[in-house]
């Protein structure tokens, strides 16, 4: 029953495609030095290496693949991302006004776009992890809007994962040997940084938590440079040990209103009990009392 209604908490991020099938050699090397990735395909994903939980960027247009630190790449998003904004009610959420041109990563790859997305494959995290993690975008800080989103085919219903115009934390739970890839959408250009943690119950019952920057150039006027000295300087919300524990941190806040319901219907019981007793008092000196 808590693991269901947890369940309904979470954003799930749907099993990824047949074409995204793919396999992560354990020997892969971590890159030093800076990096601009303005081309090829990227996911983020945490990784377990000689006993520490991280999160990292694997980059797999580079041959070979390698796994870059975050503080040191920068995700550079080319003008020929640039598309306007559908006429369509259904993309509302997007908080822009349609033919209004915006940046977008799409969900599958386009030549000229670094195609960005994550991944759960890692073979030190898959044979840490029983079931998932949870991704956890705790903030976002540049000149605008910021919406990751999914959208099977051309006809399904827009899925939106994280948008930086709701509160945050917002979690996503993310299955066990899982690659997804989503649209990308940022409304102005410039630097943008993104703070994600991932949070997993490993199968030994320990948790493990890392957390990161990740740094954008939107645009081809914006300096990489500027992301790379970028600081996090807006306030975030405190991360949760566990997984399952961020599940009831939900933006919506329904998880506080399941702590009110549970107060309201334990102070509502104590009444009665209170009512109940005091009745019962009443009763006892009536019976007690000459000339009953």
């Amino acid at each position: 029953m808590i693991k269901s209604l947890l369940a309904l908490l979470l954003v799930a991020a749907p099993s990824p495609a047949p074409d995204l099938d793919q396999s992560l050699d354990p020997g892969q090397s971590q890159a030093s030095g800076r990096a601009v990735l303005e081309t090829g395909h990227v996911d983020i994903g945490p990784r377990l290496r000689d006993g520490e939980w991280t999160v990292q960027i694997h980059d797999d247009h580079a041959v070979p693949s390698v796994w870059r630190e975050p503080a040191d790449t920068v995700l550079r998003i080319r003008d020929t991302a640039r598309q306007p904004v559908p006429d369509d009610e259904a993309y509302a959420f997007l908080g822009e006004q349609p033919g209004a041109e915006v940046h977008v990563v799409p969900q599958t790859e386009k030549q000229g776009v670094v195609w960005i997305g994550w991944n759960t494959q890692d073979p030190g995290v898959l044979g840490a992890i029983s079931r998932g993690v949870t991704m956890n975008l705790r903030g976002v800080q540049g000149p605008g809007n910021v919406t990751i989103f999914l959208q099977s085919g051309n006809l399904g219903a827009p899925q939106v994962l994280w948008s930086s115009a709701k509160p945050y934390p917002q979690p996503m739970w993310v299955e066990t040997n899982t690659h997804t890839h989503a649209n990308w959408v940022f409304g102005k250009p410039g630097t943008y940084l993104l703070a994600v943690d991932v949070t997993a119950d490993l199968a030994d019952g320990s948790t493990a938590t890392a957390s990161t920057i990740l740094r954008l150039a939107v645009g081809d006027t914006t300096d990489p440079d500027d992301a790379f000295g970028a600081a996090f300087t807006a306030p975030l919300p405190a991360a949760s040990g566990s997984a399952l524990a961020q599940a009831t941190e939900r933006s919506s806040g329904t998880g506080n209103a399941l702590i009110y319901v549970a107060a309201a219907v334990g102070l509502a019981v104590l009444i009665l009990a209170l009512l109940v007793l005091r009745q019962s008092a009443v009763r006892r000196r009536a019976e007690q009392e000459p000339g009953r």
